[in-house]
């Protein structure tokens, strides 16, 4: 895992969480430039860093060790909708209403997801501006 993956990640999280950078600094116990650089991939964090964010963003402190490299995801990981089948003490009604709710929620936030990373694609880059020298030779100031 790259440090700018683990970045990009928390940063992706603090977003949906609706959170800016100062808040989350603050909540998670670091300072602000220190998060900053973290979110940039300039720094890796502690396993003690990364708790204090994971608990800030009310996430699983594992979900960031696994992003970060110091935990192995385990492939393992149950099917959500095969739990809540397997589940005896719901109903097949309840069960279809939970498959459905939280079908959709992954499908909100892929969306979500997408929607942001087409934003991030297609920002503009800033025009260069070009200046005039002296005898009409134009140089960019850019």
């Amino acid at each position: 895992m790259k440090v700018s993956d683990l970045g990009n990640f928390i940063r992706e999280q603090r977003s949906q969480a609706g959170v800016s950078l100062r808040k989350l600094a603050k909540l998670a116990g670091v300072s602000n430039p220190y998060l900053s650089q973290i979110e940039r991939g300039l720094r890796r964090p502690s396993a003690e860093i990364l708790n204090g964010i994971a608990k800030a963003l009310r996430i699983s402190a594992e979900t960031l060790y696994v992003q970060a490299g110091i935990l192995d995801d385990r492939k393992e990981r149950e099917d959500l909708t095969e739990v809540i089948m397997a589940d005896r003490g719901l109903t097949e009604r309840q069960k279809q209403v939970l498959v459905q709710v939280y079908g959709s929620f992954k499908e909100d936030t892929e969306r979500e997801r997408e929607a942001r990373r087409r934003r991030r694609s297609a920002k503009p880059k800033p025009a260069r501006t070009l200046r005039s020298k002296p005898g009409g030779r134009v140089e960019s100031a850019g």
